[in-house]
């Protein structure tokens, strides 16, 4: 970690199969957008913001203004926020808007909000006429460390996560930082679920160090999160670029989430997925802890940094048998195998499928209260 602080730079180059792909930007402004959307030859284009109620008020406007002089026309389309609207019918939206507005091959999407505003506008993109370009714009810090990176796309279908999708890769992620300042504190903190678990995957300096930058974390400091962001943002870069397909070690990005997402689905997502996360992660952290990886302390100390930053390690009214029942309808599942996450020790995950529906059980007994 402390060599990436050093080599820290403004711009993250991201390659897929060998070749570079797309730069990932960390600013303080929408600024340099325009610069930055210059080599995609938008004088060409048409552009679309898609947005959605929440985002759209604070930025879409802003963006369209500084936009509007350098292409051939930018519209915005606007959907209602929330993770229930992540779905077909969203697209369907999408879809309207831009054959109404003549949009083809050579025009451009912009995904500006948060993970349900690009997953679901980079899947528009992957399907559109076979594929048209879109840049993201994300502007939550669940967003900024995760979805935005990697080229993940996909909706829900029905109540089951991401089960419609595919991999996609952006033309750019341009992140302006300050747009955390905006974010309710709640939605803010849940984005600390991916990072922690980006530390507990890969980087055990870096958990630590979430732990010492606590009050500056909380605060907002913009040059804490800058750092913060740099760290997390090539954690993903790197196990993405070693996987694209998510064939091996991009899973272990997962940690957390076979549970996360069944508490998610059953809790019919009144939890933000940040805090899904987090409760997955107690329950894989049970796991390693009584598989010998970790140690006592190491256990409390995993359970006391969640809390620390304001997210679950317990929930109510749900039942652990359901959860596991969930689990068993979750897109890792490999060949009838539960895929599952868990430590050799904080900073080292591995894969495994030799978890029984019992341990998933015992496990997620220890995140629900009576």
């Amino acid at each position: 970690m402390i060599q990436a602080l050093q080599n820290m730079k403004d711009r993250i180059p991201v390659q897929y199969e060998g070749k570079h792909c797309y730069d990932i930007l960390l600013t303080d402004s929408f600024d340099s957008l325009v610069k930055e959307l210059q080599p995609f030859q938008i004088e060409n284009k048409r552009l679309c913001i898609v947005t959605e109620t929440n985002v759209g008020p604070l930025y879409a406007e802003q963006i369209q203004e500084l936009l509007a002089p350098h292409c051939k026309k930018v519209i915005v389309h606007t959907f209602t926020a929330g993770e229930e609207n992540k779905n077909l019918k969203t697209v369907e939206g999408v879809y309207e808007t831009l054959i109404q507005n003549k949009f083809d091959r050579n025009d451009m999407l912009l995904a500006l909000g948060g993970g349900v505003v690009g997953d679901t506008t980079g899947f528009v993109a992957a399907t559109y006429l076979r594929g048209i370009d879109f840049v993201q714009i994300p502007t939550t810090l669940l967003s900024q460390v995760d979805s935005s990176i990697g080229g993940k796309t996909g909706v829900d279908f029905e109540a089951y996560k991401n089960m419609v999708g595919a991999f996609y890769m952006p033309k750019l992620v341009y992140m302006n930082i300050n747009t955390l300042m905006s974010l309710p504190r709640r939605e803010y903190l849940s984005g600390m679920g991916e990072i922690i678990k980006h530390g507990l995957i890969k980087d055990r300096e870096y958990f630590h160090w979430l732990n010492e930058n606590y009050d500056k974390i909380v605060d907002r400091d913009f040059q804490t999160l800058k750092e913060m962001l740099y760290v997390s943002c090539n954690i993903k870069r790197q196990v993405v670029e070693n996987d694209p397909k998510e064939k091996g070690e991009r899973a272990l990005l997962n940690f957390g989430h076979t549970i996360g997402h069944a508490v998610e689905k059953l809790k019919n997502f009144t939890l933000l997925h940040g805090e899904c996360v987090a409760l997955g992660m107690c329950a894989a952290a049970y796991l390693t802890l009584n598989m010998n990886h970790i140690k006592e302390d190491e256990y409390e100390l995993i359970l006391d940094t969640i809390h620390k930053f304001e997210l679950p390690t317990t929930t109510i009214n749900i039942n652990a048998e359901e959860v596991v029942e969930a689990t068993l309808n979750d897109k890792k599942m490999d060949s009838g195998s539960i895929k599952f996450i868990l430590l050799n020790t904080i900073g080292d995950a591995y894969i495994t499928k030799e978890l029984t529906k019992e341990h998933l059980a015992q496990a997620t007994t220890t995140i629900i209260e009576e």
